[in-house]
């Protein structure tokens, strides 16, 4: 009798050294892409959550998208701008600057009247479809975001922010050095409660931040992927 529970323990024993060994080789970690991102942080401390809301109500460190179809163009992102301005009728708003990234056509409208920029938008390189940009344009804006009371162009007076255009380079170089030492921010484009920056490594685009004009607080945008080219337009 002990040598059948003998024979048998070391029956289990060999059945579970397989079948972990196996689980091993089936753990091993896919490859990092090239596109690294940073924490939220900054000089005036953490902010925002480890993921953002995505199309579909998912949420994760970048929005997935489903790559069945051709990607859009830069021309068929600028129609769908084109008529997302025609339809809002808003003879106020055009369009500053489109970017292509790999995960997004990332769209920046801007006020003629005051020329400050407005909001930050987003268009699925497979679907077409346009959205709020996450994270500053939907938290931090004070006319057009989330904590003004509407999404898409709320009338809001709001007071003039506390951190200069020239602070919030400093606060946004100040963060890029210590993610990515040698690269460099650009202008600070100014929205309504925030401002936001191009990232330049080796005289290439790299990515984008923004800064809080109130708080000096840094949220880079991680959801963009690597930069594949961009339009930019006069008429602002």
């Amino acid at each position: 009798m002990k040598k059948r529970v003998t024979m048998a323990c070391l029956l289990v024993t060999l059945l579970l050294v397989v079948g972990l060994g196996a689980l091993g080789c089936a753990a091993q970690p896919e490859p990092l892409p090239e596109y690294s991102y940073p924490p939220y942080a900054g000089p005036g401390g953490m902010m925002g959550p480890g993921g953002i809301a995505c199309p579909g109500g998912q949420v994760g460190p970048g929005c997935p998208y489903t790559a069945d179809g051709e990607r859009l163009s830069m021309a068929q992102a600028v129609e769908i701008v084109e008529n997302y301005l025609h339809e809002r009728g808003d003879a106020d708003l055009t369009v500053a600057e489109i970017m292509e990234f790999d995960y997004n056509f990332y769209v920046d409208f801007v006020e003629k009247s005051t020329g400050i920029h407005a909001f930050e938008a987003l268009i699925d390189p497979y679907t077409g479809d346009l959205y709020p940009e996450p994270g500053p344009n939907m938290m931090w804006n004070a006319k057009y975001g989330m904590m003004s009371g509407m999404m898409w162009g709320p009338r809001y007076t709001s007071e003039e922010m506390t951190v200069s255009a020239e602070e919030a380079i400093g606060y946004a170089q100040e963060f890029i050095d210590g993610y990515l030492p040698g690269a460099e921010v650009e202008d600070a484009e100014r929205f309504y409660g925030y401002y936001t920056l191009h990232v330049i490594q080796d005289g290439e685009i790299y990515g984008m931040l923004s800064v809080n004009g109130y708080t000096g607080q840094v949220w880079y945008h991680s959801w963009h992927g690597l930069f594949l080219g961009m339009e930019e337009f006069a008429e602002h």
